[in-house]
């Protein structure tokens, strides 16, 4: 059970009064369905073309560690890699649990997977965890994903550069996942019939994980770890900070992704890193659109919606002076203004 100090119980397990909306409640920007159902429309080639430049760049990277391996010329070849493996990785594991890169399921299942062991994350917990997180984005005591509850702890942003409280959150889960244990909140939304792969996966990741220590202690260097294993640590620090801008400071409770989620411009390296997710008022108010079509999505959605932070630093700018109004007063949110055509709308 997740509580802050005097204010929300933020947990799923006893919230069962805990405020709910369906689906009509929720408020779409009126796109054309024709329009929508092209922009839906998955591509085989164009999410090839994407994944495999990703799995190109990690490759080179990987090549340029084991290249310079014993010199100072390691350090900005892991860091190149460690941004790939962890924060370029997940960002596309979050695609796959969506399913919308390939039209292929196959492919779609098979970057599932490997993206996982690559966020130290199980993958089908994470897809019941998300599909509730879309169901009802930021209703407290519905979504088991708000990363920012509040009052806000301004110590786990700082943590999360090197993923210590998020990855050691999900090594925790691993290791309980591999005994056969959920818990209570986890118990809410993952279905009876699905319990057993959560714990089949987290074995198989464990057992992995193991033989990558075991080759490295046998061979007497870190490297293998390097490669395989803690990457998500060292490499995870761009993902949290484009994450971070998702939903911090921004309203709860409220069936309205434009009031609850940020779009922030950001430029073509950003963006391929994160697969995108920068529009992520458009990804939560049609989450079965493409990363690659969410550009265009915007453009659709645009009049309806506030406007976008201009960059990282904008973001940042509005979310840490909200963090700290939130430390003294849990109530505070940014109130988003909405343009009149979305009023009229």
């Amino acid at each position: 059970m997740k509580t802050t100090a005097g204010f929300r119980n933020y947990g799923l397990a006893e919230n069962d009064k805990a405020r709910t909306y369906n689906d009509e409640d929720w408020y779409r920007c009126p796109i054309p369905r024709k329009r929508l159902k092209q922009l839906m429309r998955r591509n085989d080639k164009v999410a090839l073309r994407d994944f495999g430049l990703w799995f190109f760049l990690l490759l080179a990277a990987g090549a340029a560690v084991l290249l310079s391996w014993g010199s100072w010329l390691v350090v900005p070849a892991l860091v190149a890699y460690g941004v790939l493996y962890a924060s370029a990785a997940e960002s596309r594991f979050h695609e796959c649990i969506h399913g919308t890169p390939f039209r292929s399921r196959k492919l779609n299942e098979l970057f599932f997977v490997m993206l996982a062991f690559m966020s130290l994350k199980n993958p089908h917990i994470w897809r019941w965890s998300h599909t509730r997180h879309h169901t009802d984005t930021i209703i407290v005591g519905r979504d088991p994903e708000i990363a920012y509850p509040r009052p806000p702890d301004l110590s786990g942003l700082v943590l999360n550069l090197l993923h210590l409280r998020a990855g050691t959150s999900e090594l925790k889960r691993m290791f309980r996942f591999s005994l056969g244990r959920l818990s209570p909140d986890e118990m809410k939304y993952v279905p009876e019939n699905e319990r057993e792969k959560v714990y089949r996966h987290s074995r198989i990741q464990l057992a992995f994980l193991v033989s990558i220590a075991s080759i490295s202690a046998l061979a007497g260097s870190v490297l293998p770890l390097l490669l395989i294993g803690l990457p998500t640590f060292y490499g995870s620090w761009v993902h949290h900070i484009l994450a971070t801008m998702q939903h911090a400071g921004l309203a709860e409770d409220l069936p309205d992704h434009r009031l609850s989620t940020r779009t922030v411009y950001v430029n073509p390296v950003v963006a391929f890193i994160y697969a995108n997710m920068n529009y992520h008022i458009e990804h939560h108010m049609f989450p079965m659109v493409p990363f690659y079509a969410l550009p265009e999505l915007h453009e659709e959605m645009k009049p309806y919606c506030p406007p976008a932070n201009r960059g990282v630093f904008a973001a940042y700018a509005e979310i840490i002076p909200a963090l700290r109004k939130q430390l003294a007063d849990p109530r505070y949110h940014i109130r988003r203004k909405l343009p009149e055509p979305a009023l009229a709308g």
